[in-house]
């Protein structure tokens, strides 16, 4: 059953930090009428990467996150810079964190975090064809590289240090794009 969207009647915005706090005040299809809030992130999206170092191995990265105040290892994720493609992006940050650059980087889909509430999306970006390159980040430390084979997967998402959901669907979606296109 397809449903038409809620009417939105106004919104209102207010600034919340990095990002701008909406409130949508709508109409449902059955009469009923309620506000919503949503977030809108500044700026262009961002990427998470998963770079192959080879057919069956991924290069993931060991880094502080002051959000669980612990070191975390994931993929190479970033901003997308004004004038970027997510391609760009991706392989800007992959230079910036890992010290790789990607001959072959393709957007395999987007990913939204909490699409009730906000409307930030994250590309999931597929490296491959990598070569020694390094840009300078604005990481305060030098990122551990640690390689990690896509068929122990299964570990990998039991880690407690292996816990951020884009990293975790990242790895899943590629795995499942590099099994149905192993064969041409």
């Amino acid at each position: 059953m397809s449903r038409p969207l809620p009417i939105i009647h106004r919104v209102t915005e207010h600034d919340a930090g990095p990002y701008r706090m909406e409130r949508l005040d709508l109409e449902f299809s059955n009469g009923e009428r309620r506000l919503y809030e949503r977030l809108h992130g500044r700026g262009h999206g961002a990427v998470a990467v998963v770079p192959m170092l080879d057919a069956d191995t991924v290069l993931l990265v060991r880094e502080y996150a002051a959000g669980v105040h612990r070191y975390e290892l994931g993929l190479v994720k970033g901003r997308i810079d004004a004038g970027e493609t997510p391609e760009q992006a991706a392989n800007r940050e992959l230079m910036e964190e890992a010290g790789y650059g990607a001959r072959d980087v393709r957007v395999l889909r987007n990913l939204t975090l909490a699409p009730t509430y906000m409307s930030h999306q994250t590309h999931v970006v597929l490296a491959r064809d990598l070569y020694p390159q390094r840009l300078p980040g604005d990481e305060p430390e030098a990122l551990e590289l640690v390689p990690w084979k896509l068929a122990d997967l299964g570990q990998l998402i039991l880690r407690e240090e292996f816990s951020e959901g884009r990293s975790i669907a990242a790895l899943f979606l590629v795995r499942e794009w590099l099994q149905q296109h192993a064969h041409g």
